[in-house]
Protein backbone atom coordinates (compact mmCIF):
# COMPACT_ATOMS: atom_id res chain seq x y z
CA UNK A 1 0.00 0.00 0.00
CA UNK A 2 1.39 3.36 -1.07
CA UNK A 3 0.64 6.67 0.59
CA UNK A 4 0.62 8.31 -2.85
CA UNK A 5 0.37 6.97 -6.38
CA UNK A 6 1.23 9.35 -9.22
CA UNK A 7 0.15 8.81 -12.81
CA UNK A 8 2.76 10.53 -14.98
CA UNK A 9 6.44 11.31 -14.50
CA UNK A 10 6.58 14.77 -16.09
CA UNK A 11 7.29 18.05 -14.24
CA UNK A 12 4.20 17.73 -12.02
CA UNK A 13 4.67 14.01 -11.42
CA UNK A 14 8.34 13.90 -10.59
CA UNK A 15 8.25 17.09 -8.54
CA UNK A 16 5.34 15.75 -6.49
CA UNK A 17 7.20 12.48 -5.99
CA UNK A 18 10.32 14.31 -4.79
CA UNK A 19 8.39 16.39 -2.25
CA UNK A 20 6.17 13.54 -1.07
CA UNK A 21 8.98 11.01 -0.67
CA UNK A 22 11.23 13.56 1.02
CA UNK A 23 8.46 14.07 3.57
CA UNK A 24 8.14 10.39 4.37
CA UNK A 25 5.28 9.38 2.07
CA UNK A 26 5.66 5.98 0.43
CA UNK A 27 5.41 7.06 -3.19
CA UNK A 28 4.93 5.37 -6.56
CA UNK A 29 5.33 7.04 -9.97
CA UNK A 30 3.95 5.28 -13.06
CA UNK A 31 5.27 6.75 -16.33
CA UNK A 32 4.54 5.30 -19.77
CA UNK A 33 7.51 6.84 -21.63
CA UNK A 34 10.38 8.53 -19.82
CA UNK A 35 10.79 10.58 -16.67
CA UNK A 36 10.67 14.29 -17.41
CA UNK A 37 7.58 14.09 -19.59
CA UNK A 38 7.05 16.21 -22.69
CA UNK A 39 8.98 19.19 -21.32
CA UNK A 40 12.25 17.39 -20.80
CA UNK A 41 12.06 14.85 -23.63
CA UNK A 42 10.07 16.53 -26.40
CA UNK A 43 9.67 20.20 -25.53
CA UNK A 44 11.29 22.76 -23.25
CA UNK A 45 14.80 21.38 -22.94
CA UNK A 46 15.32 19.89 -26.44
CA UNK A 47 14.07 23.07 -28.11
CA UNK A 48 16.32 25.30 -25.99
CA UNK A 49 19.30 23.13 -26.89
CA UNK A 50 18.56 23.62 -30.59
CA UNK A 51 17.89 27.33 -30.19
CA UNK A 52 21.21 27.88 -28.43
CA UNK A 53 23.08 26.27 -31.32
CA UNK A 54 21.14 28.46 -33.75
CA UNK A 55 22.05 31.59 -31.80
CA UNK A 56 25.75 30.73 -31.92
CA UNK A 57 25.47 29.98 -35.64
CA UNK A 58 23.72 33.28 -36.33
CA UNK A 59 26.59 35.13 -34.70
CA UNK A 60 29.21 33.06 -36.52
CA UNK A 61 27.74 33.49 -40.00
CA UNK A 62 27.52 37.26 -39.81
CA UNK A 63 25.94 38.43 -36.61
CA UNK A 64 29.32 38.76 -34.92
CA UNK A 65 30.47 41.38 -37.43
CA UNK A 66 28.42 44.01 -35.59
CA UNK A 67 30.77 43.47 -32.66
CA UNK A 68 33.99 43.35 -34.63
CA UNK A 69 34.17 39.55 -34.64
CA UNK A 70 34.54 37.73 -37.98
CA UNK A 71 34.28 34.01 -38.67
CA UNK A 72 34.82 32.32 -42.03
CA UNK A 73 33.09 29.25 -43.42
CA UNK A 74 30.70 28.88 -40.51
CA UNK A 75 28.31 25.95 -40.78
CA UNK A 76 25.69 24.29 -38.62
CA UNK A 77 25.92 20.51 -38.23
CA UNK A 78 22.28 19.62 -37.55
CA UNK A 79 23.06 15.96 -36.90
CA UNK A 80 25.52 16.96 -34.19
CA UNK A 81 23.01 19.45 -32.73
CA UNK A 82 20.49 16.61 -32.39
CA UNK A 83 23.15 14.34 -30.90
CA UNK A 84 24.01 16.97 -28.31
CA UNK A 85 20.31 17.51 -27.59
CA UNK A 86 19.94 13.79 -26.88
CA UNK A 87 22.93 13.92 -24.54
CA UNK A 88 21.48 16.86 -22.58
CA UNK A 89 18.10 15.13 -22.29
CA UNK A 90 19.68 11.84 -21.18
CA UNK A 91 21.72 13.60 -18.50
CA UNK A 92 18.69 15.37 -17.05
CA UNK A 93 16.46 12.28 -17.17
CA UNK A 94 19.13 10.31 -15.32
CA UNK A 95 19.29 13.12 -12.77
CA UNK A 96 15.56 12.88 -12.07
CA UNK A 97 15.77 9.08 -11.77
CA UNK A 98 18.67 9.41 -9.32
CA UNK A 99 16.79 11.97 -7.21
CA UNK A 100 13.68 9.78 -6.98
CA UNK A 101 15.77 6.74 -6.12
CA UNK A 102 17.64 8.73 -3.50
CA UNK A 103 14.31 9.70 -1.91
CA UNK A 104 13.19 6.04 -2.13
CA UNK A 105 10.28 6.73 -4.48
CA UNK A 106 9.36 3.75 -6.67
CA UNK A 107 9.09 4.15 -10.45
CA UNK A 108 7.23 1.83 -12.83
CA UNK A 109 7.48 2.33 -16.61
CA UNK A 110 4.15 1.29 -18.07
CA UNK A 111 0.71 2.41 -19.21
CA UNK A 112 -1.42 2.99 -16.13
CA UNK A 113 -5.16 2.86 -15.64
CA UNK A 114 -7.22 3.62 -12.56
CA UNK A 115 -9.42 0.61 -11.88
CA UNK A 116 -11.42 1.68 -8.85
CA UNK A 117 -11.34 1.96 -5.10
CA UNK A 118 -9.84 -0.22 -2.42
CA UNK A 119 -10.62 -0.43 1.28
CA UNK A 120 -8.13 2.35 2.05
CA UNK A 121 -7.89 4.28 -1.19
CA UNK A 122 -7.57 3.55 -4.90
CA UNK A 123 -6.33 0.87 -7.26
CA UNK A 124 -4.26 1.31 -10.41
CA UNK A 125 -3.29 -1.34 -12.93
CA UNK A 126 -0.03 -1.29 -14.89
CA UNK A 127 1.35 -4.17 -16.99
CA UNK A 128 -1.14 -6.58 -15.46
CA UNK A 129 -0.20 -5.74 -11.89
CA UNK A 130 -2.46 -3.94 -9.43
CA UNK A 131 -1.13 -1.20 -7.13
CA UNK A 132 -2.96 0.34 -4.19
CA UNK A 133 -2.59 3.82 -2.75
CA UNK A 134 -4.28 6.00 -0.15
CA UNK A 135 -4.07 9.09 -2.35
CA UNK A 136 -3.83 9.62 -6.08
CA UNK A 137 -2.27 12.41 -8.16
CA UNK A 138 -3.24 12.64 -11.83
CA UNK A 139 -0.27 14.14 -13.71
CA UNK A 140 -0.66 12.59 -17.17
CA UNK A 141 0.17 15.84 -18.95
CA UNK A 142 -0.90 16.82 -22.45
CA UNK A 143 -0.42 15.84 -26.07
CA UNK A 144 -0.22 17.73 -29.34
CA UNK A 145 -3.61 18.51 -30.81
CA UNK A 146 -4.24 17.12 -34.29
CA UNK A 147 -7.39 18.87 -35.55
CA UNK A 148 -9.75 17.39 -38.14
CA UNK A 149 -7.99 18.96 -41.13
CA UNK A 150 -8.50 17.14 -44.40
CA UNK A 151 -5.56 14.79 -44.99
CA UNK A 152 -3.75 15.63 -41.73
CA UNK A 153 -3.90 12.20 -40.11
CA UNK A 154 -2.66 10.47 -43.27
CA UNK A 155 0.11 13.05 -43.62
CA UNK A 156 1.08 12.48 -40.01
CA UNK A 157 1.21 8.71 -40.43
CA UNK A 158 3.34 9.16 -43.56
CA UNK A 159 5.86 11.32 -41.68
CA UNK A 160 5.14 14.46 -43.70
CA UNK A 161 3.21 16.25 -40.95
CA UNK A 162 5.04 16.49 -37.63
CA UNK A 163 4.32 17.46 -34.03
CA UNK A 164 6.81 18.79 -31.48
CA UNK A 165 7.87 15.21 -30.76
CA UNK A 166 9.01 14.36 -34.29
CA UNK A 167 10.47 17.69 -35.35
CA UNK A 168 12.94 17.72 -32.47
CA UNK A 169 14.42 14.47 -33.76
CA UNK A 170 14.60 15.19 -37.50
CA UNK A 171 17.82 13.75 -38.90
CA UNK A 172 18.24 16.51 -41.46
CA UNK A 173 17.07 20.06 -41.98
CA UNK A 174 14.20 20.21 -44.50
CA UNK A 175 14.65 22.52 -47.47
CA UNK A 176 11.25 24.01 -46.65
CA UNK A 177 9.04 23.90 -43.58
CA UNK A 178 5.45 25.09 -43.17
CA UNK A 179 4.50 25.71 -39.56
CA UNK A 180 0.79 25.61 -38.79
CA UNK A 181 0.35 27.80 -35.73
CA UNK A 182 2.26 30.91 -34.69
CA UNK A 183 2.33 30.25 -30.96
CA UNK A 184 5.31 29.52 -28.74
CA UNK A 185 6.27 26.14 -30.23
CA UNK A 186 5.75 27.33 -33.78
CA UNK A 187 7.83 30.47 -33.33
CA UNK A 188 10.69 28.72 -31.57
CA UNK A 189 10.89 26.10 -34.30
CA UNK A 190 10.62 28.81 -36.96
CA UNK A 191 13.59 30.52 -35.31
CA UNK A 192 15.76 27.40 -35.29
CA UNK A 193 14.97 26.02 -38.73
CA UNK A 194 15.22 29.41 -40.41
CA UNK A 195 18.71 29.80 -38.93
CA UNK A 196 19.53 26.22 -39.93
CA UNK A 197 18.66 26.92 -43.57
CA UNK A 198 15.01 26.01 -44.11
CA UNK A 199 12.63 28.21 -46.06
CA UNK A 200 10.09 28.71 -43.29
CA UNK A 201 6.44 29.69 -43.69
CA UNK A 202 4.09 30.23 -40.74
CA UNK A 203 0.33 29.95 -41.20
CA UNK A 204 -1.62 31.37 -38.27
CA UNK A 205 -5.41 31.61 -37.87
CA UNK A 206 -5.26 34.74 -35.70
CA UNK A 207 -4.23 38.15 -37.00
CA UNK A 208 -1.21 38.20 -34.67
CA UNK A 209 1.49 35.81 -33.59
CA UNK A 210 2.58 34.67 -30.11
CA UNK A 211 -0.93 34.07 -28.76
CA UNK A 212 -1.71 36.15 -25.65
CA UNK A 213 1.58 38.07 -25.82
CA UNK A 214 1.29 41.87 -25.61
CA UNK A 215 0.22 43.13 -29.06
CA UNK A 216 3.05 45.62 -29.43
CA UNK A 217 5.68 43.02 -28.57
CA UNK A 218 3.95 40.55 -30.89
CA UNK A 219 4.25 43.07 -33.74
CA UNK A 220 7.95 43.62 -33.01
CA UNK A 221 8.53 39.86 -33.01
CA UNK A 222 6.74 39.60 -36.33
CA UNK A 223 8.99 42.28 -37.85
CA UNK A 224 12.06 40.48 -36.49
CA UNK A 225 11.05 37.14 -38.01
CA UNK A 226 10.21 38.73 -41.35
CA UNK A 227 13.63 40.38 -41.44
CA UNK A 228 15.16 37.00 -40.71
CA UNK A 229 13.41 35.52 -43.74
CA UNK A 230 10.28 33.84 -42.35
CA UNK A 231 7.09 34.23 -44.41
CA UNK A 232 3.81 34.74 -42.54
CA UNK A 233 0.20 34.20 -43.51
CA UNK A 234 -1.97 35.62 -40.72
CA UNK A 235 -5.73 35.30 -40.50
CA UNK A 236 -5.40 32.08 -42.48
CA UNK A 237 -7.21 28.78 -41.89
CA UNK A 238 -5.56 25.55 -43.01
CA UNK A 239 -8.05 23.35 -44.86
CA UNK A 240 -5.97 20.46 -46.22
CA UNK A 241 -2.60 18.71 -46.12
CA UNK A 242 -1.15 16.35 -48.68
CA UNK A 243 2.29 14.82 -48.98
CA UNK A 244 4.13 17.92 -50.17
CA UNK A 245 1.65 20.76 -49.77
CA UNK A 246 -0.46 22.77 -47.33
CA UNK A 247 -3.68 24.47 -48.40
CA UNK A 248 -5.28 27.35 -46.51
CA UNK A 249 -7.95 29.99 -46.93
CA UNK A 250 -7.15 33.66 -46.48
CA UNK A 251 -9.25 36.72 -47.35
CA UNK A 252 -11.70 34.55 -49.24
CA UNK A 253 -9.02 32.99 -51.41
CA UNK A 254 -7.62 29.45 -51.40
CA UNK A 255 -3.82 29.22 -51.36
CA UNK A 256 -1.65 26.10 -51.69
CA UNK A 257 2.07 26.11 -50.89
CA UNK A 258 4.56 23.34 -51.46
CA UNK A 259 6.74 22.33 -48.54
CA UNK A 260 8.98 19.41 -47.65
CA UNK A 261 7.66 19.13 -44.09
CA UNK A 262 4.77 20.56 -42.09
CA UNK A 263 4.79 21.17 -38.35
CA UNK A 264 1.40 21.17 -36.62
CA UNK A 265 1.59 23.34 -33.50
CA UNK A 266 -1.88 24.73 -32.88
CA UNK A 267 -2.21 23.70 -29.27
CA UNK A 268 -2.27 20.83 -26.81
CA UNK A 269 -4.96 18.85 -25.00
CA UNK A 270 -4.98 17.17 -21.62
CA UNK A 271 -4.38 13.41 -21.55
CA UNK A 272 -7.46 12.13 -19.75
CA UNK A 273 -8.85 9.45 -22.06
CA UNK A 274 -8.42 5.77 -21.25
CA UNK A 275 -6.75 6.33 -17.87
CA UNK A 276 -9.77 5.21 -15.86
CA UNK A 277 -11.03 8.51 -14.45
CA UNK A 278 -14.61 7.32 -14.89
CA UNK A 279 -13.99 4.35 -12.59
CA UNK A 280 -13.84 6.67 -9.59
CA UNK A 281 -15.97 9.52 -10.95
CA UNK A 282 -13.36 12.25 -11.49
CA UNK A 283 -14.98 15.30 -13.08
CA UNK A 284 -13.60 16.74 -16.33
CA UNK A 285 -14.52 19.80 -18.39
CA UNK A 286 -13.50 20.26 -22.04
CA UNK A 287 -11.28 17.21 -21.64
CA UNK A 288 -9.30 18.49 -18.63
CA UNK A 289 -9.52 17.43 -14.98
CA UNK A 290 -11.30 20.02 -12.83
CA UNK A 291 -9.27 21.17 -9.82
CA UNK A 292 -9.62 23.81 -7.12
CA UNK A 293 -6.89 26.10 -5.77
CA UNK A 294 -5.53 23.24 -3.64
CA UNK A 295 -5.34 20.95 -6.70
CA UNK A 296 -8.15 18.79 -5.34
CA UNK A 297 -10.57 17.12 -7.74
CA UNK A 298 -14.21 16.41 -6.91
CA UNK A 299 -13.15 13.03 -5.49
CA UNK A 300 -11.66 13.16 -1.96
CA UNK A 301 -8.08 11.91 -1.98
CA UNK A 302 -7.61 12.52 -5.71
CA UNK A 303 -5.56 15.48 -6.91
CA UNK A 304 -4.43 16.68 -10.35
CA UNK A 305 -1.49 18.86 -11.38
CA UNK A 306 0.23 19.97 -14.56
CA UNK A 307 -1.15 20.15 -18.09
CA UNK A 308 -3.86 17.60 -17.32
CA UNK A 309 -5.96 20.27 -15.55
CA UNK A 310 -5.67 22.62 -18.55
CA UNK A 311 -5.12 25.75 -16.48
CA UNK A 312 -1.67 26.98 -17.47
CA UNK A 313 0.16 24.19 -19.35
CA UNK A 314 3.65 25.37 -18.44
CA UNK A 315 6.31 23.25 -16.75
CA UNK A 316 7.00 25.79 -14.02
CA UNK A 317 3.29 26.00 -13.26
CA UNK A 318 3.24 22.21 -12.98
CA UNK A 319 6.09 22.26 -10.45
CA UNK A 320 4.21 24.66 -8.21
CA UNK A 321 0.88 22.85 -8.59
CA UNK A 322 2.60 19.62 -7.58
CA UNK A 323 4.05 21.25 -4.48
CA UNK A 324 0.66 22.66 -3.52
CA UNK A 325 -1.00 19.25 -3.96
CA UNK A 326 1.53 17.44 -1.79
CA UNK A 327 1.57 20.15 0.86
CA UNK A 328 -2.22 19.88 1.14
CA UNK A 329 -1.91 16.07 1.43
CA UNK A 330 0.57 16.61 4.25
CA UNK A 331 -1.83 18.92 6.07
CA UNK A 332 0.12 22.08 5.30
CA UNK A 333 -1.68 25.30 4.39
CA UNK A 334 -1.09 26.10 0.72
CA UNK A 335 -2.93 27.24 -2.41
CA UNK A 336 -2.19 27.78 -6.09
CA UNK A 337 -2.04 31.37 -7.36
CA UNK A 338 -2.13 31.81 -11.13
CA UNK A 339 -1.91 35.62 -11.11
CA UNK A 340 1.88 35.72 -11.32
CA UNK A 341 2.92 32.93 -13.69
CA UNK A 342 5.65 34.07 -16.12
CA UNK A 343 5.66 33.06 -19.78
CA UNK A 344 8.65 33.08 -22.13
CA UNK A 345 9.24 32.65 -25.86
CA UNK A 346 12.87 31.60 -26.24
CA UNK A 347 13.51 33.15 -29.62
CA UNK A 348 16.40 35.49 -30.35
CA UNK A 349 15.49 38.04 -29.04
CA UNK A 350 13.54 36.53 -26.16
CA UNK A 351 10.07 37.63 -25.18
CA UNK A 352 8.87 37.32 -21.58
CA UNK A 353 5.83 38.47 -19.65
CA UNK A 354 3.99 38.02 -16.38
CA UNK A 355 0.59 39.13 -15.12
CA UNK A 356 -1.78 41.18 -17.24
CA UNK A 357 -1.09 42.75 -20.60
CA UNK A 358 -2.54 46.15 -21.40
CA UNK A 359 -5.29 44.41 -23.37
CA UNK A 360 -6.25 41.81 -20.74
CA UNK A 361 -6.16 44.34 -17.90
CA UNK A 362 -8.60 46.63 -19.72
CA UNK A 363 -10.81 43.66 -20.61
CA UNK A 364 -11.05 42.83 -16.90
CA UNK A 365 -12.18 46.35 -16.10
CA UNK A 366 -8.98 47.81 -14.67
CA UNK A 367 -8.32 51.51 -15.14
CA UNK A 368 -4.73 51.18 -16.28
CA UNK A 369 -1.64 53.21 -16.94
CA UNK A 370 1.21 51.93 -19.10
CA UNK A 371 4.85 52.89 -19.07
CA UNK A 372 7.27 51.59 -21.67
CA UNK A 373 10.92 52.13 -22.35
CA UNK A 374 13.47 51.04 -24.92
CA UNK A 375 15.83 48.37 -23.59
CA UNK A 376 18.63 50.61 -24.85
CA UNK A 377 18.25 52.59 -21.62
CA UNK A 378 20.15 49.70 -20.07
CA UNK A 379 23.86 50.19 -20.62
CA UNK A 380 24.53 46.48 -20.69
CA UNK A 381 21.75 45.82 -23.20
CA UNK A 382 23.15 48.53 -25.49
CA UNK A 383 26.65 47.06 -25.18
CA UNK A 384 25.52 43.51 -25.99
CA UNK A 385 22.69 44.06 -28.49
CA UNK A 386 23.88 46.17 -31.41
CA UNK A 387 20.82 47.46 -33.26
CA UNK A 388 18.50 45.90 -30.70
CA UNK A 389 14.87 47.03 -30.69
CA UNK A 390 13.83 45.59 -27.34
CA UNK A 391 11.26 47.25 -25.10
CA UNK A 392 9.98 46.92 -21.56
CA UNK A 393 6.34 47.61 -20.71
CA UNK A 394 4.89 47.98 -17.23
CA UNK A 395 1.12 47.92 -16.72
CA UNK A 396 -0.26 49.26 -13.43
CA UNK A 397 -3.57 50.30 -11.92
CA UNK A 398 -4.36 53.99 -11.98
CA UNK A 399 -4.81 55.40 -8.50
CA UNK A 400 -3.36 52.54 -6.45
CA UNK A 401 -0.37 52.23 -8.83
CA UNK A 402 -0.40 48.48 -8.13
CA UNK A 403 1.66 46.50 -10.63
CA UNK A 404 -0.55 44.38 -12.88
CA UNK A 405 1.84 43.11 -15.53
CA UNK A 406 5.25 43.35 -17.14
CA UNK A 407 6.20 42.41 -20.70
CA UNK A 408 9.53 42.71 -22.45
CA UNK A 409 11.32 41.88 -25.65
CA UNK A 410 15.10 41.53 -25.59
CA UNK A 411 17.82 39.27 -24.24
CA UNK A 412 17.89 37.95 -21.58
CA UNK A 413 14.21 38.61 -20.84
CA UNK A 414 13.75 35.04 -19.57
CA UNK A 415 16.17 35.70 -16.70
CA UNK A 416 14.82 39.15 -15.84
CA UNK A 417 11.13 38.29 -15.70
CA UNK A 418 11.48 36.42 -12.40
CA UNK A 419 12.08 39.77 -10.64
CA UNK A 420 8.85 41.14 -12.09
CA UNK A 421 7.06 37.91 -11.13
CA UNK A 422 7.99 38.37 -7.49
CA UNK A 423 6.87 42.01 -7.53
CA UNK A 424 3.46 41.16 -8.99
CA UNK A 425 3.01 38.23 -6.60
CA UNK A 426 3.62 40.66 -3.71
CA UNK A 427 1.21 43.16 -5.27
CA UNK A 428 3.93 45.81 -5.26
CA UNK A 429 3.22 49.37 -6.33
CA UNK A 430 5.26 51.48 -8.72
CA UNK A 431 6.95 53.20 -5.80
CA UNK A 432 8.12 49.79 -4.54
CA UNK A 433 9.63 49.00 -7.93
CA UNK A 434 11.43 52.33 -7.91
CA UNK A 435 13.11 51.40 -4.63
CA UNK A 436 14.54 48.08 -5.84
CA UNK A 437 18.33 48.12 -6.15
CA UNK A 438 19.46 46.28 -9.28
CA UNK A 439 23.13 45.40 -9.81
CA UNK A 440 24.80 47.65 -12.36
CA UNK A 441 25.30 47.14 -15.20
CA UNK A 442 22.53 44.60 -15.85
CA UNK A 443 19.76 44.49 -18.40
CA UNK A 444 17.31 44.02 -15.54
CA UNK A 445 17.83 47.65 -14.53
CA UNK A 446 15.46 48.57 -17.32
CA UNK A 447 12.57 47.52 -15.04
CA UNK A 448 13.45 50.24 -12.56
CA UNK A 449 14.14 52.75 -15.30
CA UNK A 450 10.72 52.05 -16.81
CA UNK A 451 9.07 52.76 -13.46
CA UNK A 452 10.65 56.23 -13.39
Amino acid sequence: MYDLMILGGGPAGYRAAEVAAANGMKTLVIEKRALGGVCLNEGCIPSKTLLHSAKIYDYAKGGGEKYGVYAENARLDHAYVIKRKDKVVKTLVQGIAYTLKNHKADVVYAEAKITGRSAEGFTVEAEGKTYEGKKLLIATGSEALLPPINGLHDAYKAGYALTNREILSLEKVPASLCIIGGGVIGLEMASYFCSAGSKVTVVEMMNKIAGPTDSEISALLLDHYKAKGVTFHLGAKVTALTDGSVTFEKDGETVTIETEKALVSIGRRAVTKEIGLESIGVLTERGAVVTDEQMKTNVPGVFAAGDVNGKSMLAHTAYREAEVAVNVMLGKKDRMDYSAVPAVIYTNPESASVGETEETAKAKGYDVEVKKLSMNYSGRYLAENEGGKGICKVVYEKGTERLLGVAMLGNPASEIIVAATEMIAREDRMVDLQKVIFPHPTVGEVLRETAF
